[in-house]
């Protein structure tokens, strides 16, 4: 990880950081993988977060704004990537082994994403590609 990130309101929210969703945001970072909500729940308790509708408000705040990631195939949450750019689009590559998940950025597959969009007559807000398969270690090991 680059650095630690701090969830500030973005173009499209007036919302200041609240202290559920920093507290989040900063286990995932901890946590350096996905982890699902009741996992952070968790992890959470002994700093007041005391039922499920908290962290699942705190997290689709942090997906509204572009901070997270939900990972559909884990029913798991990961932070965005700083290459993200908070633009909606990005693709893991998951390990069914390890659980090892990267998050990649490829303007190719963009475009080819919006490309097959618009043929179809669909806007797209966001786009997550989901890759599963073996990494490096697991498929060498």
């Amino acid at each position: 990880m680059s650095g630690a990130i701090t969830v500030t309101a973005n173009a499209h929210s007036n919302r200041r950081p609240g202290r559920n969703r920093q507290l989040v945001l900063d286990a995932l970072e901890r946590a350096q993988k996905p982890l699902g909500a009741y996992e952070l729940l968790e992890l959470l308790r002994d700093d007041g977060l005391r039922s499920p509708p908290q962290v699942y408000r705190a997290l689709e705040q942090l997906i509204d704004d572009g901070a997270v990631h939900k990972i559909e195939s884990l029913s798991a949450f990961a932070v965005c990537t700083a290459e993200c750019g908070n633009h909606g689009h990005a693709a893991f590559a998951i390990c069914r082994n390890c659980g090892r998940t990267s998050e990649f950025h490829d303007a190719e597959l963009d475009r080819l994403l919006r490309r097959l969009a618009r043929k179809e007559g669909f806007r797209t807000t966001a786009t997550t590609v989901e890759l599963s398969g073996l990494c490096e270690s697991c498929a060498h090991g």
